[in-house]
């Protein structure tokens, strides 16, 4: 039986990376899935092309995230072409790496405004819907850098903190409206960002995980299936973390 079928799931930044994965996972379960993207549109076809093979509904739509009007026009899309959504897994992000000492404004604004804004546009523009389905759910992609810090990425982690205590707000706000809001926040996952790596930065990196290995895009995909499904109910407000024992 398929966990997810009558879903209807919005994934933003869903045509690259663990976003493609969540929504090629999301679809396996049943879901019909809007594949939200910005500049990598062939990716997002290809992905819409995959997953109605699958005998599910899919479109693609393309946003500026940082951008309150290009959310709002995106939502009429939406509306137009899919529906009212039900379910919404915020994956969007950027990272703009550098030593504080040399980060710039501009570096600053970029990470902040995509990762956090971001996720504060998407969500405002769709909440009613969410809510209105009488079973929402908000699933937040955050990351372990959020929550035990990296050098180098002072707007990054300051970004994906931000959305932890967005999400826990959230969940106590809709918890009476039957809207779970949950954060996934994955460690070093062996995506392509990973593998561009330098090998001995990898090393040291493996070093401090205790399971000795990456994780991958699968695996966080499915611990959003499980916050996605009925299975989850009675979960609201939670980090749910992946990242082989890096953070505890």
């Amino acid at each position: 039986m398929k966990r997810l079928l009558g879903r209807k799931v919005l994934v933003t930044g869903g045509s690259g990376g663990i976003g493609a994965e969540i929504s090629k996972c999301l679809a396996e379960e049943g879901a019909d899935v809007v594949i939200h993207y910005y500049k990598n549109e062939t990716e997002a076809t290809r992905l819409v092309k995959e997953i109605t093979g699958m005998g599910r509904k899919s479109i693609p739509v393309q946003s500026q995230l940082r951008s309150q009007k290009e959310v709002e026009s995106m939502v009429k899309i939406v509306h137009e072409q899919f529906g009212k959504i039900d379910t919404l897994v915020n994956c969007a992000g950027i990272n703009r790496d550098s030593l504080f000492s040399k980060m710039s404004a501009d570096q600053w604004e970029e990470v902040i405004q995509v990762n956090l804004s971001g996720v504060y546009h998407t969500t405002k523009a769709f909440v009613e819907d969410i809510v209105e389905s009488g079973h929402g759910r908000i699933v937040n992609i955050s990351s372990v850098v959020g929550q035990m810090g990296n050098v180098g990425q002072v707007n990054y982690a300051a970004s994906k903190s931000g959305m932890i205590g967005f999400t826990k707000s959230l969940a106590r706000e809709l918890a009476s409206r039957g809207t779970t809001v949950n954060v996934v926040a994955p460690g070093f996952i062996d995506t392509m960002m990973v593998q561009k790596i330098p090998e001995k930065v990898k090393e040291r990196i493996l070093a401090q995980i205790p399971m000795g290995r990456f994780g991958t895009a699968r695996e966080i995909a499915m611990s959003v299936v499980y916050l996605v499904s009925e299975e989850a109910d009675y979960i609201t407000g939670t980090v749910l973390n992946l990242n082989g024992g890096m953070y505890l």
